[in-house]
């Protein structure tokens, strides 16, 4: 099964069985972002990556120029956080594809506002054998421009289901899920971004896009 699918399938269960005032809200936060405009201004393709030194979640510092200079291209995957069950699917999906990445050429790795101690334990929940970075506040998100901060309708929600964002991250910022493909010179050659969070790009699109 694709990841396209089993997002589709985990949402239909999700709206299925959830307290249709949940589902409002969440609607109501949806439609506020995108009359915000949020991500609008994103980099894109044919825009230089920014450079960044980000912990990863073993608490070693890693670098932007080591990680681009060793490889032909690097995936940079933005997920929201371990206690998403959307991110937790995606994540699976690309561990699934990690090989057919290098054998492509490219190195991947996710990048978390979550603080180091929480990405190990998704990194650990997971099977994941490529490298999580803690991007704590979203600094390097805001330079993307595909960071807010999560709606204020939905903090006493997330509350409700044991989801401390703020704990988590130390604030309440959050990427766009978003996936961008780097060339080895730094140059953004690929961007899928979607302000609906149940969408992801699918890791075989990525791997048609390196095959090409």
């Amino acid at each position: 099964m694709s990841l396209t699918e089993e997002l589709n399938n985990f949402r239909e269960e999700f709206l299925k069985t959830a307290p249709k005032e949940v589902i409002s809200e969440m609607n109501k936060a949806q439609e506020e972002l995108i009359k915000n405009e949020v991500g609008k201004k994103s980099l894109g393709t044919g825009d230089t990556f920014p450079d960044f030194t980000l912990n990863n979640s073993l608490g070693k510092e890693v670098s932007f120029k080591d990680l681009v200079s060793q490889n032909k291209y690097l995936i940079i995957s933005f997920y929201r956080g371990g206690w998403c069950p959307y991110c937790n699917l995606e994540l699976k999906a690309l561990q699934n594809e990690l090989e057919t990445f290098k054998s492509l050429g490219a190195e991947l790795v996710a990048i978390t506002p979550e603080k180091p101690d929480h990405s190990l334990t998704t990194s650990e929940k997971n099977d994941l054998s490529f490298q999580v970075l803690s991007d704590v506040g979203s600094m390097l998100a805001q330079k993307l421009n595909i960071s807010f901060e999560l709606p204020e309708n939905l903090k006493p929600l997330y509350a409700q289901f044991g989801i401390e964002v703020d704990k988590r991250n130390g604030d309440f910022s959050l990427p766009i899920p978003s996936t961008f493909i780097v060339s080895h010179e730094g140059e953004i050659i690929f961007r899928f971004l979607d302000l609906d969070y149940t969408k992801r790009l699918d890791p075989k699109e990525i791997v048609r896009f390196l095959s090409e």
